[in-house]
């Protein structure tokens, strides 16, 4: 390998795609609102019990998270520049995390310890799987030979083209932790409003619609997969939802009809980010053109 890749937790990539190509995690952390002592992390998405713990939401359970310390990159990212590699991390958005600023503190760091190695910070402006098929696109890279100023360039072009679209049963969850950026209508649990939600060109939460119902949340989804998708047959596209299998599989069938993916990729959101959307969510990230974030 010509230079290593660093990511964080809330890419939501399973291990499969990460171990085999060495791919570290920097961990974000979350506990009970109630027990700050009691600090949890998810590395293994796949073997995250996301049933129960949003269970445990709908139930009460409030969870805080925090970001990663300048040190956890700092050792994460020391190891590698000891075994002589250049480093590339990719992170979660700016728009919605301080993390990302975190980590230009441990370069500045790595860079005094390691005058000879390169590390480079792309700032993803995408959360979850939109961040995953960033990383995704940078192992591809690194399997084609590019040298790490050679990804790094094409990764914050890609970057720009990741589209981010969800649907929450509820904002409050969002309204509690401050990812949401605009001004929220207030949403009807009575009258089943759903928010249609996105990710802007900074990488920040905002609600641009809502409709009435599940499923014609998961259409209005569909439908601007339709109209934004470019070159759907070429790409993977990815769904995080949060204990939802029901709608998940619908937006699947969805997908299928008119512009089928090579392939989609569907997880369960881990803690953190699963946190902040709340129970019930689905998302779909996919992309577009470099114009698509402005688009709706």
């Amino acid at each position: 390998m010509s230079f290593k890749i660093v990511t964080d937790t809330s890419c939501n990539l399973p291990l499969r795609f990460l171990d085999p190509e060495d791919i570290k995690q920097v961990p974000f952390s979350y506990y009970p609102k109630d027990n700050e002592n009691d600090i949890r992390q998810c590395f293994d998405i796949e073997n995250f019990d996301g049933k129960g713990y949003y269970e445990s939401i709908k139930s009460g359970l409030l969870c805080n998270t925090t970001q990663p310390s300048p040190q956890f990159y700092y050792d994460v990212m020391s190891e590698h520049a000891k075994a002589g590699y250049d480093v590339l991390y990719i992170a979660m958005s700016s728009g919605i995390s301080g993390a990302y600023s975190t980590s230009l503190i441990a370069k500045e760091m790595l860079e005094e310890d390691f005058p000879d190695r390169k590390f480079f910070m792309l700032d993803t402006k995408a959360a979850s799987l939109a961040e995953g098929i960033v990383v995704l696109k940078a192992i591809e890279y690194r399997k084609q030979g590019l040298s790490i100023e050679e990804c790094y360039e094409k990764l914050t072009y890609d970057a720009k083209c990741v589209y981010q679209i969800f649907t929450v049963d509820s904002l409050r969850h969002l309204q509690r932790t401050g990812r949401l950026s605009n001004a929220a209508m207030i949403i009807g649990t009575v009258l089943n409003i759903k928010p249609i939600l996105r990710g802007n060109e900074f990488g920040k939460i905002i609600n641009f619609d809502k409709v009435r119902g599940n499923k014609k949340a998961i259409q209005a989804m569909a439908d601007t997969y339709d109209r934004i998708v470019k070159d759907a047959g070429s790409q993977t596209v990815c769904i995080a939802h949060a204990d939802n299998p029901d709608d998940t599989a619908y937006l699947i069938e969805l997908l299928n009809k008119n512009n089928p993916p090579k392939e989609i990729l569907s997880v369960m959101y881990e803690p953190v980010t699963g946190t902040h959307v709340g129970p019930g969510t689905v998302a779909l990230f996919f992309m577009g053109d470099e114009d698509c974030r402005f688009k709706q």
